[in-house]
């Protein structure tokens, strides 16, 4: 099946990308290999926040019951706040890599636009901790932030639960744990490129097998370490699957953002659909020409650029 071509400014980007991120195949005997070179790429969180006049804190908090606890990094303008929404951030890695320092530059910068609290979470990984591990440890990340959010200057009817990639899937998955269980108000979601559904099955999970960033055979690979056995049946959780869900009505505002010309395309649009389909609110972004987190590699690109402008444009809508 032909691919869509790539967006031409993106392809320096890309290949970056392909060099830094995926010089390792990676597959299930190499997802330790992986993870281990993942983490000397990501910037440590010292280097990412640099000099800009934020206060950063650490807390252990109770993780799901019968689990051990969580760990999350708390960042908030420097001298703190009163009232400000609180984006609640879950990193990417295809369910077996990274650690909530990964973005959290970004992270930062929302925080400053904002005035926000920003907290990034520290969930646990597959294939040593398959589903439902790490979309309960987010939960429970995010009914802590709920409980302690005047305490720490936020507001807790304004909490944004975001993420990209594997972060973009466990956001859907927290927002469905929350409605489902009368959790924490989300006042919205933010699902950048997300990976919601482990069939893999789309036309554009087919266009990209073998090439581009996390192609179909890396998305086969962090979906059989999640979910082994239980992949393909519809015995998985629509929790840790949230394309699965029968049920997709009386969620929180929804952005979704994608590339064209990655495999994760299809499953974000047609969550996008079926929100629509219910009544709900859901805005909806297929960026022409672009590869998976292209906003990230190729910052200076045009359409990185527009990508940016409306996924802020979305917040402050949101949060108006």
């Amino acid at each position: 099946m032909k691919p869509v071509p790539y967006d031409p400014e993106l392809e320096p980007g890309l290949a970056a990308f392909l060099d830094l991120v995926e010089r390792i195949p990676l597959r299930a005997d190499t997802i330790l290999e992986n993870r281990a070179h993942f983490a000397t790429i990501v910037p440590s969180l010292e280097q990412q926040v640099g000099d800009r006049p934020v206060d950063v804190e650490e807390r252990t908090v109770p993780g799901p019951p019968g689990a051990p606890d969580i760990v999350l990094t708390i960042i908030r303008p420097r001298g703190g706040v009163t009232g400000a929404p609180a984006f609640y951030a879950i990193h990417g890695g295809g369910m077996i890599l990274g650690n909530r320092f990964f973005g959290i530059d970004g992270l930062v910068d929302d925080v400053l636009r904002f005035g926000a609290v920003g907290v990034s979470v520290e969930y646990r990984l597959a294939p040593e901790h398959p589903a439902p591990a790490a979309v309960e440890d987010c939960y429970a990340g995010l009914v802590w932030l709920a409980e302690h959010a005047a305490e720490l200057g936020a507001d807790p009817a304004r909490i944004v639960v975001t993420g990209a990639s594997a972060g973009g899937g466990l956001s859907a998955g927290v927002a469905l744990l929350a409605r489902d269980r009368g959790g924490p108000h989300l006042l919205g979601q933010v699902l950048l490129c997300p990976m919601i559904d482990d069939r893999n099955a789309t036309a554009s999970a087919r266009q990209y097998d073998g090439i581009g960033a996390w192609d179909r055979h890396n998305n086969d690979t962090g979906w059989n370490a999640l979910l082994g056995p239980l992949r393909g049946t519809d015995e998985a959780s629509p929790y840790a699957v949230p394309a699965r869900a029968k049920d997709v009505s009386h969620l929180p505002p929804a952005y979704v953002d994608v590339g064209a010309a990655e495999v994760f395309r299809d499953e974000a649009t047609e969550y996008a659909l079926r929100i629509w389909a219910t009544g709900g609110q859901a805005e909806l972004h297929v960026w022409n020409g672009g590869y998976h987190a292209f906003a990230g590699f190729s910052p200076g690109a045009e359409v990185s650029r527009a990508a940016v402008a409306a996924r802020l444009s979305w917040l402050r809508r949101l949060l108006s």
